[in-house]
């Protein structure tokens, strides 16, 4: 599952993606073999955080996939 964080909340992909013009006709963020197509992966801050895979859209937001 994919969601968007920013700096106090997590946030559906449907809430944010829905308007942006890289999005899939679902209105989903662009998600291929478990890759973001429409963002780049960012690099882990600490080993001793937890370790999910961030990532950042072109429009800016951080996207990261979590276990659901």
């Amino acid at each position: 599952m994919l969601v968007i964080l920013t700096e106090d909340q997590l946030l559906s992909p449907q809430v944010v993606c829905q308007s942006c013009l890289l999005a899939n006709r679902q209105g989903q963020p662009r998600w291929h073999q478990n890759k973001l197509c429409c963002g780049h992966l960012l690099e882990q801050i600490s080993e001793t955080e937890l370790q999910l895979k961030q990532y950042q859209c072109q429009m800016g937001f951080r996207v990261a996939e979590v276990e659901g």
